[in-house]
């Protein structure tokens, strides 16, 4: 085999093993389609700020520089990746966009991509869980002079003409743009049927995630009754929602679209000059050619670990825990994972020898 494993995505995931397989000798390299470590950070809009305080935002090994205290940038995320690569000496492999990964002839896997094919013997994804953006089929019926972006492709206020806004969906990015767009003087209506608790970013002198570490809740297991219930729940953290429904107006689900108008499920209509769909993502891994995806195309996983042998899986939302997507606590899966990849690399012990 050319490599002992390889771990497909330069993320936050795939940078946390890398630093454990390091520390347990294991060979490996990280396969990244970006041109810079921490590229898929830079590419979101222009005022993301983590919801994370900078002493809950770290990479195992590494503090994340500045006032503990205080929520970090999405650029300023991107730097901290970048630094973390270059400390640790990762093996990252930029603008090597994964193509295919398929079971090899002689078993492990042959891996293509765009600057060659290597072969290995375990391969770890870890390339996140917002692929492929989930915009409604009513999106195809708006008149072309509507200008629509999914949110992954918003990046500030002046991208979208005119006055008349929609943001469709209701959680974090939805009323975050929403918040944004109204402050900047746009007439916006949030089409958002539901909205999940609203969280504070400080409760009581402390940060929010101050409370969730201390209280142990970022740690929840999926099968556990409260891990259910939180992961059923998508709290909208640190906007003032309250304050911004004063400011724009809520309406119902969008189920159709003619021409320049919106009609929502309470019989509402109205006109728009941008829509931004907020709608999330649906997981998308055409190169993945192993059966272990389901039929929405999601991989079916247990902790991480597939039925193929040797396939696994990395900073899926609520993998082993809350916090298994969450920049602060990936490293809590990865640490757990690199263990298992450095076990299964140790010889079995020789089986004694009994007398005839």
């Amino acid at each position: 085999m050319d490599l002992d494993t390889v771990i497909v995505g330069g993320g936050q995931a795939g940078l946390a093993l890398g630093h454990y397989l390091r520390r347990a000798g294991v060979p490996f390299a990280i396969l990244d389609a970006h041109a810079r470590v921490g590229d898929a950070w830079r590419h979101r809009w222009d005022s993301l700020t983590l919801f994370t305080p900078r002493r809950f935002s770290a990479l195992p090994g590494l503090p994340f520089p500045g006032d503990p205290d205080g929520h970090p940038g999405k650029d300023e995320v991107a730097d901290y990746l970048a630094r973390y690569a270059a400390h640790f000496d990762l093996p990252v492999r930029l603008g090597c966009r994964v193509t295919s990964v398929r079971p090899g002839t002689a078993g492990g896997f042959t891996v293509d991509t765009s600057t060659g094919t290597v072969r290995a013997r375990r391969v770890v994804v870890a390339a996140g869980a917002f692929h492929t953006p989930r915009i409604p089929e009513v999106a195809g019926k708006l008149a072309p002079r509507v200008v629509q972006l999914h949110s992954s492709r918003y990046r500030r206020p002046g991208q979208l003409p005119g006055n008349d806004v929609v943001v469709v969906g209701g959680g974090n990015t939805g009323v975050q743009i929403a918040a944004e767009l109204a402050d900047d003087g746009r007439r916006v209506v949030l089409a958002a049927p539901t909205l999940g608790p609203v969280l504070p970013q400080r409760w009581l002198g402390r940060d929010i995630f101050w409370w969730f570490s201390r209280l142990g809740t970022m740690r929840l297991s999926p099968e556990s009754r409260l891990g259910r219930r939180f992961a059923a729940q998508n709290p909208v953290i640190g906007t003032d929602v309250a304050g911004l429904l004063r400011r724009v107006d809520r309406v119902g689900r969008v189920v159709d679209a003619d021409g320049d108008n919106l009609r929502f499920a309470d019989g509402g209509r109205r006109r728009v000059d941008s829509v931004i769909w907020a709608t999330g993502f649906r997981p998308h891994y055409p190169w993945l050619e192993v059966p272990v995806l389901d039929p929405s195309g999601a991989p079916v996983q247990r902790e991480g670990v597939t039925d193929w042998p040797g396939l696994y899986f990395l900073g899926l939302p609520w993998q082993r825990a809350r916090g298994s997507a969450v920049l602060g606590w990936v490293g809590r899966d990865a640490e757990v994972l690199a263990a298992r990849l450095a076990e299964d690399r140790r010889p079995a012990p020789a089986r004694p020898v009994v007398p005839a």
